[in-house]
């Protein structure tokens, strides 16, 4: 992995590049900006991100998906979403209130992949297509019923119908979700229970599997909203290509306290092997919180966690693209900040204000990795 950044006026964006010879590059990309109102930094971030894509690293890109972190989404989407479809095209683009804490208003994650033609769906999903494999990217999922039981319900139904649809299924080509959810220490329950119910009925058990997945404390801009998702699909995968990640010797399964994801997830393809991390805690391998209370504590032991899980698929620090942090408590982030600085110096990374699903876990990471890898499928 490449680590670079690239500076545009009062903005940086961090980036990883991984590019195997004569083969299809991927860019994780992270927009940051300092200083100035909403508007100002906005249209800084968005002349940074123009120029990026403009630029010798990234101009033969193209942006399959982005999140746009905000830090008060009722006055900042409408803005925030015209500007960087614009830039960005056909790509999906999600968005979520969980205030970047490095006081900033607006932070922005980027997927670009070589030579990609992106395709927009529908509102919510875009895809690309490559050598036998589909990728779908599913952005911001939403139902304004202002019931969070039925509104994950429908989000799981749309997601299950643009599956099946292209003669597919959540099962076997869905790879990641997130659920952003208001007030996750009321609403977390309901969306528990909407996704159990529809995993039940397409044959995702603890003894099949479940999907890598995070679930996080999140605003959309409409108060009705209590729950959006994401996903990340891909069509053409065969039998064994994606497989799961445990760290048994870490972490319990989470089916042991009533919940329905992987730890971890990697797809393997003729060039690479991608290793999806699902939200991570300070937890042990009996579903305990580890050193509650301290937050020290508990970012080495979730760092740790991420690290087995990362090696269970034959990867590590290094090869990480990009990472995001949630915070409980805005007060622990200059330590947590110091932590990860000397840590992941040069990942692509975000800390944000997001109470996790536990009131006793102060801290969580999700991450993806890339690294090199042959096997019997096809190239990515």
């Amino acid at each position: 992995m490449k680590y670079q950044k690239f500076t545009y006026g009062n903005s940086e964006i961090s980036y990883s590049v991984f590019r195997p010879d004569e083969a299809v590059g991927e860019i994780h990309a992270l927009a940051k900006v300092r200083g100035g109102s909403f508007q100002e930094q906005l249209v800084s971030a968005s002349d940074a991100i123009r120029n990026f894509l403009a630029s010798s690293v990234a101009k033969d890109y193209s942006v399959a998906f982005a999140r746009v972190i905000l830090s008060d989404a009722s006055n900042q989407a409408e803005q925030a979403l015209s500007a960087i479809k614009k830039i960005i095209g056909n790509g999906a683009v999600s968005f979520v209130q969980q205030p970047p804490l490095d006081y900033s208003k607006i932070a922005v994650l980027l997927y670009l992949q070589e030579g990609a033609d992106v395709q927009a769906l529908d509102d919510y999903t875009s895809a690309v297509s490559r050598n036998g494999f589909t990728h779908y990217y599913t952005a911001s999922v939403v139902s304004d019923i202002a019931d969070t039981y039925a509104e994950t319900g429908l989000q799981l139904s749309y997601l299950e119908k643009l599956l099946i649809d292209n003669n597919l299924n959540i099962a076997d080509n869905c790879v990641r979700t997130w659920f952003f959810v208001q007030n996750i220490d009321v609403n977390y329950g309901a969306v528990v229970k909407a996704r159990r119910e529809n995993f039940d009925l397409n044959g995702l058990t603890v003894d099949t599997h479940y999907i890598t997945s995070t679930g996080i404390c999140g605003r959309h801009s409409s108060k009705d909203v209590t729950s959006i998702l994401d996903a990340y699909s891909v069509g053409g995968l065969k039998p064994g290509q994606m497989n799961f990640l445990y760290a048994s010797d870490h972490l319990n399964r989470t089916s042991d306290y009533g919940v329905t994801f992987e730890r971890g997830t990697y797809v393997d393809y003729a060039d690479r092997r991608h290793i999806l991390i699902s939200g991570t805690a300070s937890i042990d391998n009996k579903g305990n919180i580890v050193a509650e209370g301290d937050i020290v504590a508990q970012t080495h032991r979730m760092i740790e966690n991420v690290e087995a899980l990362l090696a269970e698929g034959k990867s590590g620090v290094s090869d990480l693209a990009h990472i995001v942090c949630y915070l409980r408590d805005t007060a622990d982030y200059p330590v947590v900040s110091e932590i990860f600085a000397e840590k992941f110096a040069d990942v692509p990374y975000v800390i944000t204000l997001a109470p996790v699903c536990r009131p006793g876990w102060l801290i969580e990471m999700e991450c993806m990795a890339i690294v090199d890898h042959k096997s019997a499928y096809g190239e990515f």
